[in-house]
């Protein structure tokens, strides 16, 4: 019988040909695959290319449903990496990373105004005395004198996105709270003596400075300021009515446009990194690197596609003559036992794999940590290593 090793182009893609545990098994398999199928009594339809090509494809179909549900896994972290080094990711266990998360978040930072990826453009409108409407898309303008709404950033000449209208109070008036006073401080919870009994110092949270800050512009801004604006379409509306008392009075205006999410202005390589399930950079496991779990699964779906094989074989013939009768042959029986144990090795495989996401080690690990303190509280504590106090 020749071996593996000894035949030209023993498997159709010849993905492990040159991996040597692959090699040393795909022989003993030809071995256990033939005697299974009762070779020792009855010839079997077989040849040992038939068999490699099945050891393949079940090697295969092991290392896609394992990558599938890694992917499960990895695949927040791996979005936007490269795409390229199909057999490096598949034995390493990423670090987690927020990029995923951050950039979901993004849309909402810029319009927010606190950053983001898309560049943003600010203008001016010249007031005009007792004029309060002003038309954006022609009277807001860069340094140049250029409408804002033919800037570079704005190449489909799409609608400009108001973000942020410097109309703002003229003058701004700040209450110093006495610091001497308790009322504004939270004295009954952070009260401390000095070293002197007649001197009391209160604690101010840092928070509350914050708070009082926000509180203090909020109030200028509602209650003493009259300064405001209304944009409707491609109009703005400055309240109160202008009056310039000089020369070249401005209003600036801050604006962004509708951006395409496959060119960002910035310069940004993960967009043409990892994108989905199809170019995640997983390649063919290593069939030497794979435990006697995945060997085994290997070996029976083998022994269930050779079951299929073998019944298409024999289904050309659906009998044979012999001497005085017809030997009736198998081959439809095959084929459906073929099948049958097909679906339920990939079916224990997915049930095993499910149980073994990141997600579910998660789960599973919390699970854990509170049976274990049920038992904690049930279990007494050994003499000697505990605090009696009597």
């Amino acid at each position: 019988m020749a071996s593996f090793s000894n035949t030209v182009a023993p498997t159709p893609y010849g993905f492990f040909d040159s991996d040597t545990s692959f090699v040393s098994e795909a022989d003993s398999l030809v071995t256990f695959v033939k005697r299974k199928l009762g070779d020792d009594v009855l010839s079997v339809e077989l040849t040992n290319k038939m068999i490699w090509s099945c050891f393949e494809e079940a090697f295969l179909e092991y290392g896609s449903i394992v990558n599938q549900y890694q992917a499960k896994s990895q695949l927040s972290n791996l979005l936007g990496g490269e795409t390229g080094n199909l057999n490096e990711a598949t034995q390493k266990y990423p670090r987690q990373t927020l990029e995923f998360a951050l950039r979901m978040a993004e849309p909402y930072i810029t319009a927010a105004g606190l950053g983001g990826t898309y560049n943003t453009v600010s203008g001016s409108i010249d007031l005009v005395d007792d004029r309060q409407d002003y038309d954006l898309y022609t009277d807001l303008k860069d340094g140049a004198g250029v409408p804002i709404v033919s800037s570079s950033l704005n190449p489909s000449r799409g609608k400009m996105k108001i973000l942020e209208v410097f109309q703002l109070s003229p003058q701004a008036a700040y209450r110093f709270f006495d610091t001497t006073s308790a009322i504004n401080y939270l004295n009954n919870e952070f009260s401390f003596e000095s070293f002197t009994p007649e001197t009391v110092f209160y604690i101010l949270p840092v928070f509350e400075d914050v708070l009082r800050g926000g509180q203090m512009s909020m109030s200028n801004k509602v209650r003493r300021s009259h300064y405001s604006y209304q944009v409707v379409g491609t109009k703005i509306r400055i309240f109160p009515m202008p009056v310039t008392d000089r020369p070249n009075s401005k209003l600036w205006i801050r604006v962004g446009f509708g951006q395409d999410p496959l060119n960002p202005n910035i310069t940004d390589s993960s967009i043409n990194g990892v994108s989905n399930l199809a170019n995640v950079p997983f390649g063919n496991l290593t069939y030497s690197a794979v435990n006697s779990i995945g060997r085994q699964w290997t070996r029976q779906y083998t022994m269930a596609l050779c079951k299929e094989v073998l019944g298409l074989v024999r289904s050309k013939f659906g009998s044979v003559p012999i001497p005085g009768a017809e030997l009736q042959l198998n081959g439809a029986d095959l084929i459906s036992q073929g099948k049958e144990e097909k679906d339920k090795l990939v079916t224990t495989l997915k049930e095993m794999l499910d149980s073994m996401t990141y997600d579910k080690l998660i789960e599973s690990q919390a699970a854990h940590m509170d049976n274990l303190q049920k038992v904690l509280r049930g279990s007494p504590i050994p003499v000697g290593r505990a605090i009696f106090i009597g």
